[in-house]
This record gives structure tokens, C-alpha cells and sequence, in this order.
């Protein structure tokens, strides 16, 4: 691939709207490895529900244009994890929040939900999901995951990590795990600022990447780097850009690849605005860039940092 193909590759991009012509033109354009299907991208039939057909067809012709001089598939993402986050709605099946999965302790539970879900997604087109989240939560103090986290223990939360990926795997859709090094425990919602995770290192072993270690362990194929600053680790520095982030999850055994979470959240954009935060995370460790604000500015920021 030349350089120019490279630099798309590692993007997986997001649109506005229902219509993908933009996106379709984006991705011939800049080589693109990905797309990924917001809440607003879904598109809707006369009763308000997800008009199904339409979006077996966008995402046809998404993998159409990703797929174009190649013989691998390109990646279709979307965030559906159950409860609160889930981008397309009925009439697929409505899954109850991810913490019921960690109250019921049902490995059995986890699995087959977590198959049909997918299976659901499988039949739309989708090949990645980000999902299922490793955050360890802490409770009212914590404004972004709550019942998004299988629950507050590693005792509760990790042992059915390695069930949920199985049912991923089962359907052919690829899991996420989510959002390294923990977004649980810190008290400022990243899509609006930069949090701040004040814990030690061994604190951190011990309690917020237990769950992703057992992740790693059964397995799992992606991570999401979340953009925490860890003063353990580089203070100041949001861990999807941070070199030390990326060694600490590798360090937990992880061989997979690493995608940043979204690049257009306020804790990235408020501080490397215009592309500049595309070449950094690479530079740090990243293998896939997920939803960089302007897609044509990171895709020159990253050509220019190799050149």
C-alpha cells in the first residue's frame, strides 16, 4: 500500500445524518479502513422504528467502497451494548444494561445474550461492536458509565468477561472491550473533558485492569483505549495518546489490536484540535484511530508525521 492507503487504513470514521454519500465518497478518497454507525446514521421507517432494509443497504454499501482493491472486509463498528447505549433500536431486541449481566453471575446468561445481540447486528451488516466494557464503576460519583459496567468488583465484573466475547465470537462480530485503563472510576465525563485518574499503579493492578486483564486472557481481540489522564502513568496526557497507556495494556498480556475511543470527544478536541491528535495516538501505540473530527485533516496530519 502506499502511504496515502496507510493512513486511511488505520481511520474508522463517523457521518452525519442518514445519508452515507459523504461517507462513500470519504472512503474512496482517503482509503479508509472503517465507518462507524451513530444513533443519527440509522435510518428510521414511517412508525419511528429502524427501517431494517434501509440499513442492511447502507451498510452494503459502506463494505462495498471499504472492500474496494482489497480481499479483506472493511470495519463496520456501532455502539451497542444494551440499556442506554444502542444505536439501532427496535425492532431489534431491546437488552436489558450491562450491570444485569454481572448481578446475574450466569456464565450460560452472559454468553447467549451477548450471541443474539450480535447475531442481530451480524445480520445488518455490522463486523464490529464496541462493546462489552470492562469498567469497573464506583458508583454515584461516577457520571459517565454506572450501569454500563458489569459492576464496582473485579470479583463481579471479570468473570464474565470471557463468556460475553465467546458470544461475540459465536455470531462473527469482533467485541471492543472498554475503556482502558478504566473509566469507572473517574468523575468527569470524557466526551465533554479530560478526567483525571489520581490512582497508583498498584492500585490500578489491582482493581480497575483486573477486568481487562481477564479480558486479555480469554482472548479478546480489541481494545479501547479511553482518554484518561493516569497519573501513575503520564500525568496530564490522555491515555489514548500516551505511549506509557499503550505499554501498560500490553504489559497485561494483550496482543490484540488497540483503537482509540472516539477522537472527536471534548477531552481530545479541546486540547489537539484539527488532526493533530491522529499522529499522536499512532505514535503512542494506537492501531486504529476511531472517529477523528475531520477525517480529511487527520488523514494529512498522519501522511506529514510519517513523511
Amino acid at each position: 500500500m502506499s502511504l496515502a492507503e496507510k493512513a486511511g487504513q488505520v481511520m474508522v470514521a463517523f457521518y452525519a445524518g442518514p445519508d452515507p454519500a459523504a461517507q462513500l465518497a470519504a472512503i474512496r478518497e482517503l482509503h479508509l479502513g472503517g465507518s462507524i454507525i451513530m444513533g443519527d446514521n440509522v435510518p428510521a421507517g414511517s412508525d419511528g422504528t429502524v427501517d431494517i432494509e434501509a440499513m442492511k443497504s447502507v451498510n452494503e454499501s459502506l463494505q462495498e467502497a471499504l472492500s474496494q482493491g482489497r480481499d479483506w472486509p472493511g470495519i463496520i463498528s456501532v455502539d451497542q451494548e444494551g440499556g442506554l447505549v444502542a444505536r439501532p433500536g427496535a425492532p431489534l431486541t431491546e437488552w436489558p444494561a450491562p450491570m444485569t449481566y454481572g448481578a446475574a453471575g450466569d456464565a450460560a446468561v452472559s454468553r447467549s445474550s451477548m450471541q443474539a445481540l450480535a447475531t442481530e447486528l451480524a445480520a445488518l451488516g455490522f463486523t464490529m461492536d464496541h462493546a462489552p466494557g470492562a469498567d469497573l464503576t464506583v458508583g454515584e460519583q461516577d457520571p459517565t458509565i454506572g450501569a454500563r459496567s458489569l459492576g464496582g468488583s473485579p470479583a463481579v465484573a471479570g468473570p464474565q468477561l470471557a463468556p460475553l466475547l465467546e458470544g461475540f465470537e459465536a455470531a462473527g462480530v469482533l467485541p471492543s472491550v472498554k475503556h482502558f485503563p478504566g473509566h469507572g472510576s473517574v468523575t468527569t465525563d470524557s466526551h465533554l473533558a479530560l478526567p483525571v485518574q489520581t490512582a497508583s499503579l498498584d492500585q490500578l493492578r489491582k482493581r480497575a485492569w483486573a477486568p481487562f486483564r481477564d479480558a486479555t486472557d480469554a482472548g479478546a481481540p480489541v481494545v479501547m483505549m479511553g482518554h484518561i489522564a493516569a497519573e501513575a502513568l503520564e500525568p496530564g496526557m490522555p491515555s489514548s495518546l500516551s505511549a506509557a497507556s499503550y505499554d501498560a495494556l500490553r504489559g497485561l498480556g494483550f496482543e490484540g489490536v488497540a483503537i482509540t475511543d472516539a477522537l472527536n470527544m471534548g477531552a481530545i478536541e479541546s486540547t489537539y484540535p484539527g488532526g493533530q491528535a491522529a499522529p499522536m495516538a499512532l505514535a503512542a501505540g494506537a492501531d486504529l484511530l476511531l472517529m477523528p473530527t475531520d477525517p480529511y485533516a487527520a488523514h494529512e496530519a498522519v501522511v506529514g508525521a510519517v513523511k
